[in-house]
């Protein structure tokens, strides 16, 4: 346990940290897929939420036809009042396709969905829905420093379970990713990146205002483009991050469709977009390499810290996973972020409507 204040607001959970916060002014997002439907994890969550409270919550489901009936009624049979939102009904999959938003599809796009509804709150928070280890307390930790006058607020944890340091992605690729890119390039946005102790978890709050004003990388890549978003709605003095304790959740294969691999691939053009945005010039092939020099540092490092804890660590694994992230250090390629709500002409209200009426079908 430690008390160190970082480049932005850091609050620590010393025992049992369970502050007061504006629940009743705030609304919960929570992304979905078919795959959470009936897991621990989720049910977990969506009971714990009931007792949280908070204003709104809205489940941004992505699942296909088959499947949304039963996914709808298994989240109706909980206590938490929960709107559901279909994000990819046949009628909202039209409605964003005229509005020239029918690109790439998956979490981002969902949650964004969602944001445009939740903004109407004075307090947005957004979390997964797979952590075991979710608690009552999660909702108001995020909550409280928004109440205090921050405007963006993200969680983060230790992952360690079944004897094992998790968080691969975030260890073996953005971490170590950043620290090259602070030795080669020169900008604030670099340092605001490094500041954050867990830059991929998906637990952040944000107030209505800054939700309204951000862009959403709309895969994978949602967590490191709303930093950058983030960094220039608020800035260093106006983000905190909020110590959530040990998160135990699903865990990825590294190769194969929807693996580590592919999400390193989303969350790299994300990273190398916010970089674009300000004119950024970056040396990739200097990149990589400083990167695999930066990653197999931390390898060893973190090798010492399992064996100090007792934990199976297998470098050669490691080392492995670095070689398949390391093809992802490369340029961003198009910009496919869907707009600020604050700038864009659909209602969301609308949109809501939409997936209603095909719910209403489906039952």
């Amino acid at each position: 346990m430690e008390y160190v204040q970082e480049r932005i607001a850091t609050l620590h959970d010393y025992g049992g940290a369970d502050p007061p916060a504006p629940t009743d002014r705030a609304a919960v997002v929570v992304p979905m897929t078919a795959r959470d439907h009936a897991t621990l994890a989720a049910e977990r969550v969506l009971s714990t939420l009931a007792a949280v409270d908070p204003a709104d919550v809205y489940v941004a489901l992505r699942a296909g036809e088959d499947r949304v009936g039963d996914v709808a009624a298994w989240i109706d049979d909980f206590d938490v009042d929960a709107t559901l939102l279909w994000c990819n009904a046949p009628a909202v999959e039209d409605r964003l396709a005229e509005a020239g938003l029918d690109g790439a599809a998956g979490k981002g796009r969902d949650v964004w969905l969602a944001l445009g509804l939740a903004a109407r709150r004075e307090f947005v928070a957004v979390h997964d829905a797979d952590a075991t280890t979710y608690s009552a307390s999660h909702v108001p930790k995020l909550l409280y420093p928004l109440a205090e006058g921050y405007g963006f607020v993200k969680g983060y944890y230790a992952r360690v379970e079944n004897d094992r340091l998790y968080g691969r992605l975030f260890r073996l690729f953005v971490r170590p990713l950043l620290r090259a890119l602070d030795g080669l390039v020169d900008d604030p946005v670099v340092d605001y990146l490094l500041a954050f102790r867990y830059a991929l978890s998906g637990e952040f709050a944000a107030t209505g205002d800054v939700v309204r004003s951000l862009r959403a990388q709309p895969g994978w890549g949602l967590e490191v483009g709303t930093l950058g978003e983030a960094h220039d709605a608020v800035g260093f003095d106006g983000s905190a991050q909020v110590d959530l304790g040990t998160h135990e959740h699903d865990h990825r294969a590294v190769a194969g469709p929807s693996g580590l691999g592919d999400m390193c691939e989303e969350v790299g053009r994300a990273l190398f977009r916010v970089l674009d945005d300000r004119d950024v010039a970056v040396d990739y092939d200097a990149l990589c390499e400083r990167y695999r020099r930066e990653a197999d540092r931390a390898i060893d490092r973190y090798a010492v810290d399992a064996g100090f804890n007792g934990l199976d660590y297998d470098r050669g694994d490691e080392r492995a996973q670095v070689d398949e992230y390391a093809g992802a250090v490369r340029r961003p390629g198009d910009d496919d972020r869907l707009p600020a709500w604050r700038d864009c002409d659909l209602d969301p209200a609308a949109i809501l409507d939409l997936s209603n009426e095909a719910l209403s079908y489906r039952a």
